[in-house]
């Protein structure tokens, strides 16, 4: 076996990049070999310096991956985060601390750029707490029974005046990065998409092992004509033995910056001839859509789980960036045992904004750096966590106060993968 410090780790070169490739594909148990288009597709990724690569002599057994990403926290503000992705150690590298050495060394320079949070889609739960990041939001997916959801199968166009129209990719690479760019602004936990993502979700670029097959692309404009909404949904071809139909959409996103058009596009789905079930895609755990069908209980969840982890880099301008609904002060101790951003911090929040300085003063409550995350975007509950023994309460009421600040009105969503 080789030692632990015979492993070479470090950013790539292009040149190592279909090596690295390999390495990716072999960690998620996906075919080793790419064909030449697909290797030069994913070469749109490489960013030199933020790919790096553990190499057990030439061959590289571990693969990480970082790049530039804005983060909506609460209230609006775009926080600059290092956004990490395409970590795999191959199975026969395990347990030797590749991992760790790769996250340690992004996480600083991250924190030397100035980027304020870290952000990672876990593959696994166990992972990642031990490195500073918390479940800072959940996705929620629904299937939805058409028949029984008791909308009327007559449906053929928005009631409030407005309209759906059927476009192709080139509408949606036109109208789309405005639209996202709306809904991000509004919603916490939302992160910013490069036009990579445009282009990889309409044909242009193809990053995936399976042929690009185009989706169904949906448009809802409002009755003065205004871009509200949009999706992106397959269907199948399943029919019963007596010649029903029994298709499924599968929604593959959908955006929508009023209530209005999020009604719209779920009627407009419920109503496509043939379709008698519809897969909701990631969703925020409190979207409207159960309650816009005259029967929520025909839409249950198929899955629910935690979605973006978040780990603070820099934790004053973490909790200034954010709005607050309460007014209050509270003075956290948080244990940061990467040493990146612990310390006693005094946080006064209020409609006016808050502010966060360092404090001697005795703490109301201590908590990780991980748990301080899952409570920044306002999904969690720091009474939760400090009678699951996550967080401790230095004073009696403090988890009280810290919700009264942190939580929020509606939850925060992340609707991308990364």
């Amino acid at each position: 076996m080789t030692r632990r410090t015979d492993i070479d780790v470090r950013p790539i070169t292009e040149a190592e990049f279909p090596d690295w490739q390999r390495a990716l594909n072999t960690g998620f148990l996906m075919p080793p070999a790419l064909a030449a288009e697909q290797l030069e597709a994913r070469r749109h990724l490489f960013v030199p310096g933020r790919s790096l690569g553990a190499f057990d002599g030439e061959r590289c057994v571990a693969t990480y991956r970082s790049f530039a990403q804005e983060i909506t926290a609460v209230g609006g503000a775009q926080v600059p985060a290092d956004a990490i992705s395409n970590v795999t150690v191959t199975a026969t590298h395990r347990r030797r601390g590749l991992l760790t050495r790769m996250m340690e060394r992004d996480l600083a320079a991250a924190r030397d750029r100035g980027d304020v949070v870290a952000t990672l889609i876990a593959a696994e739960y166990p992972i990642y707490g031990r490195y500073g990041f918390g479940p800072a939001t959940t996705m929620t997916e629904w299937t939805v029974d058409v028949p029984r959801a008791g909308l009327d199968r007559r449906w053929a166009a928005p009631e409030d005046g407005g309209r759906i129209d059927l476009v192709d990719g080139e509408d949606v690479r036109k109208l789309g990065p405005e639209l996202h760019e709306r809904l991000r602004r509004a919603q916490p936990g939302a992160v910013s998409r490069a036009e990579l993502w445009w282009q990889t979700r309409t044909g242009v670029l193809s990053v995936n092992d399976t042929p690009w097959t185009e989706p169904f692309f949906a448009v809802y404009r409002s009755a003065g004509g205004e871009v509200e909404g949009m999706v992106s949904y397959r269907a199948d071809d399943h029919w019963g033995d007596a010649k029903q139909p029994l298709n499924t959409a599968t929604v593959d996103w959908l955006l929508a910056v009023t209530p209005a058009a999020e009604r719209a596009l779920w009627h407009y789905l419920c109503s496509i001839d043939w379709i008698t079930t519809v897969k909701s895609g990631w969703r925020s755990p409190d979207d409207l859509l159960p309650h816009l069908l005259p029967d929520p209980r025909a839409a249950r969840i198929t899955t629910q789980a935690d979605w973006l982890w978040v780990r603070i880099l820099d934790v004053v301008r973490a909790l200034e960036a954010r709005t607050y609904e309460g007014q209050g002060s509270l003075v956290l101790e948080v244990v940061d045992r990467g040493g990146l951003t612990g310390g006693r911090w005094r946080l006064e929040a209020g409609a006016d904004g808050a502010s966060c300085t360092p404090t001697t003063e005795s703490a109301g409550l201590v908590l990780d750096v991980a748990e301080l995350a899952a409570l920044w975007l306002g999904d969690a509950s720091a009474v939760r966590l400090a009678a699951l023994g996550r967080v401790r309460e230095e004073r009696a009421g403090a988890a009280r106060v810290a919700d009264a600040l942190l939580r929020t009105s509606r939850r925060p969503w992340c609707p991308d993968m990364f």
